[in-house]
């Protein structure tokens, strides 16, 4: 029997010492170094069950591996196919994390459900009777997806080994915990052990596991950072609480690209996939208002048509407020610095608030053009047409500066019917017979002569 061994973890960051001490170095924070188990007084674990001899692996010159196409499980979920990268890969480990209450639990039952495979979806925080009723709201009359209230890693291995899933699902690894290992279910030697275990099965039985993960008050996944490289994915599901949409994106992922996202639109019935979100985005309104420009962005490998809102007002408190939703304040202040050193607005005693709707954040360099073009609508109490856009970044000398894919966003903005997009004329364009006109402009000052 092998002699136990402890060290000491930091609960919050993962980081490990010698010894116990009151601070973590690390992530600053006070009595947060606990001691736990290191080395298990045996080998756990999953065991493939009638096989004692294990194929050792042997090297292969490049030219012999296998490159064969492994075939993908269809989800029957566009919008996670899409984010995965066609599906689930067999023998797969996929981590999904997010705030409490974002939908994680209900849009992996809506999957699991959905499913024609033999699915396992294991519990530790609900039990069997709630998940049946938030099941008949969401998808009723599933016959293939079994339900195990469970935290225990050597029973749900059991069941396993006796019903032979095609997929697991675990709700949510913090919860789960090892007879091998002295510690609290959510330490850091418990995930890791547990995680452990699960690759374990996963890569022997080509079974694909879906993890749930708790995230911190800092926005990353609850456990050691190991945990996230442990995994073949690490998906991040997100989005306002006070707002319907929950968008689905990719950290990580070893099968596929972290450039794509999926949108969901949460519902009474469950989470809606959302083929087109540009219509949604943008808002039905019959009367002309000031303020509004919409954006021609993209949010990985996927283009939106977004609006942005903006109010400019006569400054009441003296000092001039500077408010930004969905988009950095300190680029609104550099935007608001260009337009009154190089187009001659004084917005410098006025109060100016950004807004991007649906409750979505924007990084895009190439929505400058629209927050401008909003800007000086609501300044000039001038409603634009509703029928153009806009697609380019602003530079600190006020020249128009092109951007990345941009006959991706002309080709978006044609298909929802918009009749003009404002560009810069320093974009390289080989669309022909475009549908949609194309204005070229260099400055700032340009576009204050095209609107104004």
């Amino acid at each position: 029997m092998a002699k136990i061994k402890t060290t000491f973890f930091c609960q919050n960051c993962g980081t490990q010492y010698a010894k116990w001490q009151g601070q973590c170095t690390a992530c600053k924070e006070w009595n947060t170094i606990v001691e736990e188990v290191l080395q298990k007084e045996e080998k756990s674990g999953w065991k493939m069950p009638n096989s004692s001899v294990k194929r050792v692996s042997k090297p292969l010159l490049i030219q012999d591996i296998d490159t064969s196409q492994e075939s993908r499980l269809d989800t029957f979920d566009g919008e996670f196919n899409r984010v995965l990268g066609g599906g689930i890969v067999p023998g797969s480990l996929i981590l999904l994390g997010g705030e409490p209450g974002i939908g994680k639990s209900t849009l992996l039952l809506q999957i699991s459900l959905k499913l024609p495979y033999k699915t396992l979806y294991v519990s530790g925080e609900e039990s069997q009777k709630q998940i049946k009723m938030r099941a008949e709201r969401i998808y009723p009359g599933n016959t293939n997806c079994y339900i195990l209230t469970e935290t225990k890693t050597q029973n749900i291995f059991k069941q396993i080994e006796s019903l032979k899933p095609d997929i697991v699902v675990i709700d949510s690894i913090q919860t789960l915990h090892s007879d091998h290992i002295e510690s609290s279910s959510g330490s850091i030697s418990q995930i890791k052990e547990c995680t452990t275990e699960l690759i374990q099965f996963a890569k022997e039985t080509a079974t694909p596991v879906i993890l749930i993960g708790h995230i911190t008050k800092d926005g990353n996944i609850a456990g050691p950072k190991i945990l996230e490289h442990m995994v073949d994915t690490v998906l991040q599901f997100e989005g306002d609480r006070n707002h319907v949409f929950r968008i689905l994106r990719a950290n990580k992922n070893r099968f596929g690209s972290t450039n794509e996202l999926g949108i969901y639109e949460m519902q009474g019935s469950g989470l809606r996939e959302v083929s087109n979100p540009s219509e949604i985005l943008i808002s039905k309104k019959d009367e002309d208002l000031s303020g509004n420009a919409v954006a021609a962005t993209l949010e990985g490998m996927r283009p939106l048509m977004i609006e942005v809102q903006a109010l400019v007002s006569t400054a009441v408190y003296g000092t001039p407020q500077r408010s930004a939703t969905g988009f950095n304040a300190k680029r609104l202040n550099m935007l608001l610095a260009v337009l009154e050193k190089r187009a001659g607005f004084r917005l410098g005693a006025k109060d100016v608030f950004l807004n991007i709707t649906g409750g979505i954040n924007v990084d895009d360099p190439a929505i400058d053009l629209a927050v401008v073009a909003a800007i000086l609508s609501s300044n000039e109490d001038m409603a634009l047409q509703k029928d153009i856009c806009f697609a380019a970044e602003v530079g600190l000398s006020g020249e128009i500066r092109p951007v990345q894919r941009v006959e991706q966003r002309i080709l978006e903005a044609e298909k929802l019917g918009f009749a003009s997009i404002y560009i810069s004329k320093y974009n390289k364009i080989s669309l022909k017979n475009s549908g949609i006109k194309i204005h070229l402009i260099s400055k700032i000052e340009d576009l204050v002569n095209q609107l104004i």
